[in-house]
C-alpha cells in the first residue's frame, strides 16, 4: 500500500478556503461593479459612492434607492503531487499526481443602499447593507488525488468551507463647499464561518476535526474627501479602517466522535483609496488605486504553525488594486459601461499551501454593464463579470514534522500542490428616485 507521508501535511487546507475572508471585492452593485469597482473620484451611483467613498455622496440631489442581486459562479481547481515511499519509509523515485474539481454551486451577493438629504442643505445621509465577502469551496473526497485523500491514508479528505461577511454602514457627507465634501461611515460587521475540517484546531489521532458554522462581529470606520471641478474633473481619497471583529468560536467535531472548542481571530483589512474621474458629454471616466493592508491584519500577518500542529496564520502580503471603467451615454435612456480590474497577488509561493484553495485571488476582471431608464424614477441595471486568476498559484506541501530538517515551514521534498480559477457573475438591480 502507498504511504505518502501527509500525516499533518494538509492542516493548513480548510484554512486556505477561509483566507477568502479577507478578499476584497471589486465593486458594490450592478452599476458600480460594470465600472470595474472604480468610483472613489467618479460617483456614478450610490452604491459605489458608500462602498469606496463616502464623502461622495454629497453629489445625489434626490432621495435615492439602490437594491441589487448578484449570483456568483467559480470553477476552482485543486492539484497535487506528492512523492512515493516503500514501506520502509524511502523514497521509489515515483509521484502521485491528481486535480480536483470544486463542486460548490451558487452564491448570491446582496446589496442594499439608501441616500437622503433636504433642500438646500450642505448634509447628505446614507444607509448601506453590504454583502462585501461570501465565498466558498467544495472539494470531495478523492483517491485520485493526494491532498483530497481520506484523513486515514494522510490527505484531507473533503474539503468544505463557507463564509458570509455582511456590512452595514451609517454614511454622512458634507459640502465644505461648492466643489469640496468630506464624509465619515462608521461600519457595523457580521460574519459566519464554517469549515470542514478546522486546521486551527489542534489533532488528535483521529485527525483534524469539522467545524459547526461560527459568527463574529466586528467593527470600523470609513473616511473620505471628494472635489469635483466645473471643468468635469473630479478626484477622491479615502481610508477605510480594519474592521476588527470578536474570536470565531468554533466547536469541533472528530472522526472518532470526540469533541472540542477553539477561538479563532481574523479580522477584515484597512483599505487606502485614491481615485480620479472626468466627466465630459455623454462620456464619464473613472480610475481608482487600492492598497490592502493584509500585513497588519490579525489572521493574516502571523503564518506558519503552532508548537501543537494548528495553523498560526496565512502570512498574506499587502496587495494592489487597480479599478477603471468608462460610461458612455449616447444611446437614449440606454447608458453602456465597460470596466476592468486588476489585483496582485497576496501569496508568497513559499507560502502557497497556507492558502489553498485561495479561490478568491482573481488577478484580471472584465466587466460590461448597462442601464435602461424607464422613467425620471426608475432605472434598471445590470452587469456580466468574467475573472481569471491568470497563472496557476503553487507551491509545496508542507508538514510540521518536517520542519527540523526543511526550515521554516517543512516543505515536503518532490512534492508542489497547485490552484486556479475563473468566476462569472451575473447582477441585476434597480435604483429609484424618490424625489428631493
Amino acid at each position: 500500500m502507498k504511504n505518502y507521508l501527509l500525516t499533518f501535511a494538509f492542516s493548513i487546507l480548510a484554512s486556505a478556503a477561509f483566507s477568502q475572508a479577507g478578499h476584497i471585492m471589486q465593486g458594490v452593485g450592478s452599476v458600480n461593479m460594470s465600472m470595474g469597482g472604480a468610483a472613489t473620484g467618479q460617483p456614478l451611483d450610490i452604491s459605489g459612492a458608500l462602498q469606496w467613498n463616502p464623502a461622495a455622496i454629497s453629489v445625489f440631489d434626490e432621495n435615492q434607492l439602490k437594491i441589487d442581486i448578484g449570483l456568483f459562479f467559480s470553477s476552482p481547481e485543486l492539484s497535487s503531487t506528492v512523492p512515493e515511499f516503500d514501506s520502509n519509509g524511502q523514497p521509489t523515485g515515483n509521484f502521485f499526481s491528481g486535480t480536483t474539481e470544486d463542486d460548490r454551486g451558487v452564491s448570491p451577493l446582496p446589496a442594499v443602499a439608501y441616500v437622503w438629504s433636504k433642500p438646500e442643505s450642505k448634509h447628505t445621509f446614507g444607509l448601506s447593507a453590504f454583502g462585501i465577502s461570501g465565498f466558498g469551496v467544495t472539494f470531495p473526497e478523492s483517491v485520485s488525488n493526494p491532498i483530497n485523500m481520506p484523513q486515514s491514508m494522510g490527505g484531507f479528505g473533503r474539503v468544505e468551507s463557507d463564509y458570509s461577511l455582511l456590512q452595514v454602514g451609517f454614511t454622512w457627507a458634507y459640502e465644505v463647499s461648492e466643489e469640496f465634501s468630506i464624509g465619515v461611515e462608521p461600519n457595523f460587521n457580521f460574519a459566519t464561518l464554517e469549515l470542514i475540517p478546522n486546521p486551527t484546531a489542534n489533532p488528535t489521532g483521529a485527525g483534524y476535526p469539522s467545524a459547526d458554522k461560527a459568527s463574529a462581529i466586528g467593527f470600523g470606520a470609513q473616511f473620505g474627501l471628494f472635489y469635483q471641478s466645473p471643468t468635469g474633473f473630479k478626484a477622491g481619497a479615502s481610508y477605510k479602517t480594519k474592521q476588527v471583529f470578536n474570536d470565531f468560536s468554533l466547536d469541533n467535531t472528530y472522526l472518532d466522535n470526540s469533541t472540542s472548542s477553539n477561538d479563532f481571530k481574523i479580522n477584515y483589512p484597512a483599505i487606502y483609496s485614491l481615485g480620479l474621474g472626468y466627466s465630459l458629454g455623454n462620456v464619464d471616466l473613472a480610475l481608482d488605486y487600492r492598497l490592502v493592508d493584509y500585513e497588519n491584519t490579525e489572521g493574516f500577518q502571523e503564518r506558519g504553525w503552532t508548537n501543537t500542529f494548528s495553523v498560526a496564520g496565512f502570512g498574506w502580503e499587502n496587495i494592489s488594486i487597480i479599478s477603471a471603467g468608462i460610461q458612455y451615454k449616447g444611446v437614449n435612456k440606454l447608458p453602456l459601461r465597460l470596466g476592468y480590474t486588476y489585483s496582485s497577488n497576496p501569496i508568497n509561493s513559499d507560502l502557497a499551501f497556507y492558502s489553498v484553495p485561495a479561490t478568491a485571488i482573481i488577478k484580471n476582471a472584465f466587466q460590461f454593464g448597462l442601464s435602461y431608464e424607464l422613467s425620471d424614477k426608475i432605472s434598471l441595471d445590470a452587469v456580466y463579470h468574467y475573472g481569471s486568476s491568470g497563472d496557476a498559484t503553487s507551491g509545496p506541501l508542507l508538514n510540521p514534522q518536517f520542519i527540523e530538517n526543511f526550515p521554516p515551514y517543512g516543505a515536503i521534498p518532490g512534492s508542489e500542490v497547485s490552484y486556479d480559477m475563473t468566476t462569472s457573475m451575473i447582477m441585476v438591480g434597480a435604483s429609484f428616485n424618490i424625489g428631493k
